[in-house]
């Protein structure tokens, strides 16, 4: 039987609270030497960071070009499995040719670079070992979601975090509802007591395909062609609860503030025919005090019906708090709390995120406080996407002591 994960919480709070994410943290960086890390390369009176991206695809490239555009970054060195993307990735950032790295340690030699930071945006399945090599090369991290696809991985991310703050590296996780002002207000207000004793909830994520693109690669079976169509992939891509759908269900964890007890769920391929990644899933979530959270999610067309799209609605004795992704949010009942839209979170969320990261390293703000709670709710993402594959309970102290993990084939692909 596998040893259990350590660092994670097996009780009905959060995986690991600020305080003693912070306290353990300091006890570690008081042994280490006080050099401050990072600033490669610049200069005493220059507030730019020599930034290095993992990753140059769709989202790599873009998401690199707002860090350019916040003018706190210049974009040093790239790396990606892929030639195709790492040189027009670079034509356009502004790369140098022998910064440009490809293969599967291609980010290693990159790691190697004079560099500040690096942005991980590569499928999740490399988040772990990426992140925690950054770490251990003294360089920032900048995370995209979800933080890996096992509980292994979670574990992996943690520990990273840990020694980020003991190392005096600052480690941010890209979710962008965590920084929206409407969704932080809500939150805020609901955890003070604004719609009164949670009942239960219900979150949902449903979309049509947004992989269709890689299909055909799925198809080939080639070793090149499972990695570009890694988004069908189950153990690169975690499958689409966890993938996708972890948009929803961190809301609804931040809300809740604690881990379920346990699931039990459903779903399966009832459209998509390509790769081994599910197109539905529907969860029931059980927390403390016995609440329920209904969770549901499709990738596929429903031909016009509404609502769909990114929703979490919570339920209290008081009132009722109603979010969306990229729409209203609002909390209705005894407190009214008005809110408002929010139709470019998608956008402004990465830059205030960007914004935030440059922020605290020149800060020297290493508390790292959305590692633990982006564990949190990758973990509740595997919990619900065990239980649907089992079609049993599973509690969330099985899940972690099982300590199970998702093993990709890169057989084929070039180092």
């Amino acid at each position: 039987m596998p040893a259990p994960p350590t660092r994670l919480d097996s009780s009905p709070t959060p995986a690991l609270s600020r305080r003693r994410f912070l306290a353990r943290a300091g006890t570690a960086a008081a042994a280490l030497s006080a050099v401050r890390p990072g600033l490669a390369q610049a200069g005493a009176a220059d507030d730019t960071l020599a930034l290095g991206v993992i990753g140059c695809g769709g989202r790599g490239t873009w998401i690199a070009n707002l860090f350019r555009q916040h003018g706190g970054y210049r974009v040093a060195a790239a790396a990606d499995y892929f030639q195709d993307r790492v040189d027009p990735f670079g034509e356009k950032l502004g790369v140098p040719p022998d910064r440009r790295f490809t293969g599967l340690s291609g980010y290693r030699r990159l790691l190697e670079q004079p560099l500040d930071a690096v942005a991980i945006i590569t499928p999740p399945y490399f988040h772990p070992a990426q992140a925690a090599d950054a770490v251990a090369a003294g360089k920032h991290v900048y995370l995209a979601k979800p933080v890996a696809v096992d509980v292994p991985g979670c574990t992996a991310i943690q520990q990273a975090g840990v020694q980020a703050t003991a190392s005096r590296l600052t480690f941010l996780v890209d979710f962008q509802t965590r920084v929206d002002p409407l969704f932080v207000e809500a939150v805020r207000r609901v955890h003070g007591g604004a719609i009164g004793r949670f009942a239960f909830g219900e979150a949902t994520y449903h979309g049509d395909d947004p992989f269709e693109a890689q299909a055909d690669h799925a198809r080939s079976g080639a070793p090149e062609g499972r990695l570009r169509a890694w988004g069908l992939s189950r153990e690169l891509s975690g499958d689409i609860i966890t993938e996708q759908n972890i948009h929803a269900l961190d809301v609804a964890s931040w809300v809740m503030a604690q881990p379920p007890v346990e699931a039990y769920g459903t779903g399966g391929r009832k459209v998509r025919d390509a790769g081994t990644c599910w197109d539905t899933f529907s969860i029931t979530f059980r927390y403390a005090d016995n609440v329920g959270i209904a969770f549901s999610s499709r990738q596929f067309k429903a031909h016009g019906t509404r609502p769909e799209g990114i929703r979490v609605r919570m339920f209290g004795s008081d009132g009722v708090l109603e979010t969306e992704y990229g729409g209203q949010v609002l909390i209705r009942g005894r407190e009214f709390y008005r809110g408002g839209q929010t139709p470019e979170i998608y956008l402004q969320g990465a830059v205030a995120n960007i914004a935030a990261f440059h922020d605290a390293i020149r800060r020297s703000d290493h508390a790292n406080p959305t590692v633990p709670e982006s564990v949190r709710s990758n973990l509740v993402t595997i919990l619900g996407r065990t239980a649907a594959y089992e079609g049993r309970v599973v509690t969330w102290d099985d899940l972690l002591r099982r300590n199970e993990a998702l093993v990709a084939d890169l057989s084929g692909l070039k180092d």
